[in-house]
């Protein structure tokens, strides 16, 4: 019997996240229903358009245990159990059921531990799972580009004034747009042409006005690049290159760990497409920012024995 049967009232309505139900039930379940919860944890997104026989044979048990794996979670079904996790996509979690489920997953024991180690599996699914051909169309994009626009709000709006700060110093045509306002947002992005790029960056939950963006942008002809979480984003559709990678999905602030790895890999191949040019606009630079002493002392004689190393 379902240990759902014994929850009610106002505890039966917080547990309806399909995560929260996975977590308060491991326990009690089967051994192959916990390898199936485990892969819904980690691989949510493939989970979720995968029939109980291709589950199955991916995670190694038979199609009978996910249909009772559905049951034992509380719904009438295994097609109800994988319209939660479309749900689940779609939507994402609330600041109170990432809380929850946070609280439920690591506790407070080892959470540095934990943590890390979840960041570093996020850093791994991106390398297996990023397009290396739209991540050298997107360089190749970017390059040629007579404006890159740049446009990430709320949590996105950190790693899109990073990508920002780095690409104003190899460009002279960066624009980066960090608001949520629908009019200030296309007061900045009107002039986009078959000519531009727009760089949009968006993870769960995701906001409705760089969905916008995107639409506006791949309307005008621009060459739109989506850094998000998976194929299943909204910004996908708008995209010309995507590139993936990976978020928390369960935490009580996003994960950006593997997407600032991404931007910083973006900015590398940019530079060494354009080595010359941006060598000479960093020689430059350095001038300004030794004659305004931008760095300290110690900064400017490690950089001084290192020319001297190489003459």
């Amino acid at each position: 019997m379902s240990v759902l049967l014994f929850i009610t009232g106002d505890i039966k309505k917080m547990i309806t996240h399909l995560l929260t139900r996975i977590d308060l039930m491991m326990n009690s379940l089967s051994k192959g229903q916990k390898r199936i919860d485990l892969f819904i944890e980690e691989h949510y997104d493939k989970a979720a358009f995968m029939t109980a026989s291709k589950l199955g044979e991916t995670v190694g048990v038979s199609e009978s245990t996910d249909v009772r794996l559905a049951t034992e979670l509380g719904y009438d079904g295994y097609p109800k159990l994988q319209k939660a996790m479309q749900e689940m996509i779609r939507n994402k979690l609330t600041s109170v059921q990432r809380i929850e489920v946070t609280s439920n997953r690591i506790g407070n024991d080892n959470v540095l531990d934990s943590v890390l180690n979840q960041d570093i599996d996020k850093i791994r699914r991106t390398i297996e799972e990023t397009s290396h051909e739209d991540f050298a169309r997107a360089v190749d994009e970017i390059c040629k580009a007579e404006r890159i626009y740049i446009f990430g709000v709320r949590s996105t709006a950190a790693i899109a004034n990073f990508l920002a700060y780095y690409f104003e110093m190899i460009f002279d045509n960066v624009r980066v747009i960090t608001s949520g306002s629908q009019t200030e947002t296309f007061e900045q992005i009107f002039r986009i042409t078959d000519k531009d790029v727009m760089i949009g960056i968006s993870f769960p939950r995701y906001s409705s006005m760089s969905v916008e963006a995107m639409d506006f942008a791949r309307s005008r002809g621009a060459h739109a690049i989506a850094i998000t979480d998976s194929m299943v984003s909204p910004l996908v559709q708008s995209a010309d290159s995507v590139l993936i990678a990976r978020s928390d999905m369960a935490s009580i602030v996003d994960s950006l760990v593997a997407p600032l790895s991404l931007i910083n890999a973006l900015i590398v191949a940019t530079v060494l497409k354009k080595k010359d040019e941006v060598s000479d606009t960093f020689r430059r630079l350095e001038l300004v920012w030794n004659r305004d002493g931008v760095y300290t002392n110690r900064d400017r004689e490690i950089m001084g024995n290192i020319e001297d190393d190489d003459k």
